[in-house]
């Protein structure tokens, strides 16, 4: 699964095109069953070219979808103002006991989120599991600290401040982040804890930014920061990634091998599909790993869409 992620994403990121002829396009848009969703920007880039990819293939059907976030994507799939959504952060069963007509969460894909950084001359950091939920709760503010610098020998680390980068939107990558800061750090769940938005520090150098692209952006833009992302958007823009230390103690870099060795570390029994891996005990897993969900309705109302619905989930699946 992790593999299908970043094989696709890679496709993604070099802008796969796939059209037909203007002419024969036109005809088959004015004949198609149009379905909609949005939510969560962390699978968006695969998502965006699965459905290029099936648009092209399949007549009779045309999805579309927009990249707004996992929290907007739930809201919208709860209100029935799409006909289906996206969600790093699954659904929680408070809100699939409100979907009229029930909920449907399955497990599309895999990845993983990064801590990017924008430093000047340190290209390759490590960070060890005891020290950066301390840089996310706001205990380590500089970033050549004793803590910082004793992972890091002959690493040219400046006396300045660290700039803490966040999401300022309800975000699925929020979700998983701080379920992982959770599982390995005490001190970070009892101040600021697990969630789609959580109480981040409130200081001068904690900027907020929506989605992944804007905190990617947002440290590309700002000497001296850190953030956390999904791996596409830090690789697509040339941002650095920490090495982070595992639960065995080693330091890994984020890419497929980590993200595989992260998920055989996973519990894969019994039926419910909100699978977690908070702390990976794998020794070459990469620790911030998970699935990413699609939300479909158990009875969605409309037929013809929810036949365009069952064809894509199989389509997906062979890919």
């Amino acid at each position: 699964m992790l593999r299908r992620f970043f094989m696709v994403m890679m496709v993604a990121a070099v802008g796969l095109a796939l059209s037909h002829g203007p002419a024969d396009a036109q005809r088959r848009r004015e004949r198609d069953v149009r379905i909609t969703g949005q939510g969560a920007s962390f699978p968006a880039p695969l998502y965006f070219a699965w459905f290029r990819e099936f648009n092209r293939e399949m007549d009779g059907v045309r999805i579309t979808y927009q990249s707004t976030g996992s929290g907007a994507g739930i809201r919208a799939f709860i209100d029935r103002i799409v006909d289906f959504a996206a969600s790093d952060a699954a659904m929680t069963d408070e809100d699939i006991a409100r979907v009229d007509g029930g909920a449907v969460v399955l497990p599309m894909t895999a990845g993983e989120v990064v801590i990017a950084y924008n430093v000047a001359g340190v290209d390759a950091l490590k960070l060890p599991r005891d020290v950066y939920p301390l840089i996310f709760s706001g205990a380590v503010t500089r970033w050549n600290d004793p803590r910082i610098a004793k992972a890091n020998p002959g690493v040219p680390l400046p006396d300045q401040p660290i700039t803490v980068v966040v999401r300022s939107d309800s975000a699925g990558t929020t979700f998983v982040f701080t379920k992982h800061l959770s599982a390995i750090n005490a001190s970070f769940r009892e101040t600021i804890g697990t969630g789609t938005t959580v109480p981040w520090p409130r200081r001068p150098n904690v900027i907020a930014a929506p989605r992944n692209d804007g905190v990617a952006a947002t440290i590309n833009q700002t000497p001296g920061s850190i953030g956390f992302m999904e791996f596409f958007f830090a690789s697509s823009t040339g941002l650095p990634m920490a090495l982070l230390e595992n639960a065995a103690g080693n330091f890994v870099a984020a890419g497929e091998g980590g993200g595989q060795a992260a998920l055989a570390s996973a519990d894969l029994k019994g039926e419910d599909l909100r699978i977690w891996v908070p702390d990976p005990s794998h020794p070459e897993a990469y620790p911030i790993t998970t699935l990413t969900w699609m939300l479909f309705f158990r009875r969605h109302g409309n037929e013809q869409v929810a036949a365009g619905l069952r064809t894509f989930v199989d389509w997906a699946m062979g890919k």
